[in-house]
């Protein structure tokens, strides 16, 4: 048997190709929507893909389940379990087996069983893998978002991002019981391989080593305790707090994921635009995104421009602030280009319409700029009562310690709560250390915002000149 583990840094995604090299077949899954990768990976070993199936329907990536299946043939296998709410639609065309729990299916003498693990959501399934050349005993355990190395799948997204009021707590019951019953059954040596790693917002606390085994995280992950006392409602407490904020695209990526996506075909290659056509497509409704660090967009932009660092977090960031209904257009260098792409693409941001290298032509006087406030500058102000402080960190880095009086709004989230910040006084933003409320500000700023400051240096700076803080959660949280 041939396993490869295929992994994503920007979205922290893992998916899996497993080869039979004695029949030459393979089965990808929860590939990501850009499946050269998996391609490439099978013609190097001599494999042909003839399987593709994934954990559950995602939230935060765009599937590349149906992309591979239409490009390889390969036959879909998904699951059937869940409410009607989480049944895959759109498979028309495709060659599909839907799985119920405890169905298996064979790659050669690869044998894969599924188990029903929900939790994370209602229809997940986990992955018992056998190298059936050798023993029927299940070797490796693919978990998607069920159990992370050391962490487990939030049950909160279906409210936190899909707006599916009520649903939180009975997924942490429900991942309770899956822990129980299908994950502590198993034997210790069974390697645990899961879907997502450190940096993921489908959980807390993952960690950054690529896999682990059942035997270790029953006795070193955070929730194993609970397990061991049977202590299900303080299981359920603690799942459900400190979860970090999701992004809003999440719900968007569920409804594509379950109903279906453009079939692409391959990598989109946006082209270098005229100058004619770059103002046309602006004056049309275009979005400039400004994929300069935050220094060279502070220092000059075209006005309604929105800054989104070229990085391993600009998949995240477009997900939290583009639209989806309007074209893009992109500032960036030519040796970044099909990275970008690629990066929106598995977000489902495919309407790029090409780029540009440079603002070359502008005149300084048609450039905005960024203003900034140093701490010291602020403290002046804040003082005089003559700012309004927005902290656009997280809701639990804000409990933690803030500038006393500030509001709280995630960075990734302002674009959905306009109407909550003040126009009447300047509005100062900061993160820890400028990078995060840079973003928010030239959110802002293509809003139309036209009294919003950035703190040079983040709080970071403010905390280092000894200035004051407080703690404690803030007085209104704000949802997607």
């Amino acid at each position: 048997m041939l396993f490869r583990q295929i992994y994503e840094e920007g979205l922290a995604q893992a998916s899996y190709l497993i080869g039979c090299q004695a029949s030459g077949e393979a089965v990808v899954v929860d590939p990501r929507r850009d499946i050269d990768v998996y391609l490439a990976e099978a013609e190097r070993n001599k494999l042909r893909i003839v399987a593709v199936t994934e954990t559950h329907i995602h939230a935060d990536y765009l599937s590349g389940a149906r992309e591979l299946a239409k490009v390889t043939g390969a036959k879909l296998y998904l699951s059937d379990e869940g409410d009607e709410n989480w049944k895959y639609r759109g498979l028309e065309g495709f060659d599909y087996q839907l799985l119920k729990d405890g169905d298996e299916f064979r790659v050669g003498n690869v044998r894969i069983k599924a188990l029903h693990t929900p939790g994370h959501t209602p229809e997940h399934l986990s992955f018992l893998v056998a190298d059936g050349a050798v023993t029927e005993e299940p070797l490796l355990f693919l978990t998607g978002d069920f159990v992370f190395v050391g962490d487990v799948g939030r049950p909160d997204l279906l409210e936190e991002a899909a707006g599916l009021l009520g649903t939180a707590e009975p997924g942490a019951r429900r991942m309770f019981k899956s822990l129980k019953e299908k994950f502590l059954t198993l034997p210790d040596h069974v390697q645990v391989w899961p879907g997502h790693g450190a940096g993921s917002a489908c959980g807390k606390a993952l960690g950054a080593v690529p896999s682990s085994t059942v035997g270790y995280e029953r006795r070193f992950a955070w929730w194993a305790d609970y397990l061991a006392k049977d202590d299900e409602e303080a299981f359920v407490r603690a799942l459900l707090s400190g979860q970090p904020e999701a992004p809003s695209y999440f719900k968007e990526m569920k409804r594509l994921n379950r109903d279906g996506m453009p079939i692409l075909g391959g990598i989109p290659h946006p082209g270098r635009l005229t100058k004619a056509q770059f103002d046309r497509y602006l004056r049309e409704g275009a979005i400039l995104v400004d994929t300069r660090d935050k220094f060279a967009f502070a220092g000059g932009h075209l006005k309604g421009s929105i800054n989104l660092p070229a990085g391993k977090g600009f998949s995240t960031w477009a997900g939290w602030l583009l639209p989806y209904d309007r074209p893009l257009v992109l500032l960036a260098s030519p040796q970044q280009l099909e990275e970008l792409t690629r990066q929106l693409i598995r977000i489902g941001l495919d309407d790029v319409r090409g780029y540009v290298p440079g603002l070359e032509g502008y005149a300084e006087g048609e450039l905005e700029t960024v203003p900034q406030l140093t701490a010291a500058e602020l403290k002046a102000k804040w003082e005089r009562g003559e700012v309004v402080v927005l902290d656009v960190r997280g809701a639990d880095e804000y409990a933690q310690g803030h500038i006393p009086g500030a509001l709280n709004l995630h960075a990734g989230r302002v674009m959905k709560n306009l109407g909550r910040i003040p126009k009447d006084k300047p509005v100062v933003l900061h993160c820890l250390g400028g990078d995060r409320s840079s973003t928010a500000v030239s959110a802002l700023l293509s809003a139309g915002f036209t009294n919003v400051i950035n703190l040079t240096g983040g709080i970071r700076a403010w905390q280092e000149q000894g200035f004051p803080t407080e703690k404690g959660a803030a007085r209104e949280a704000v949802k997607a």
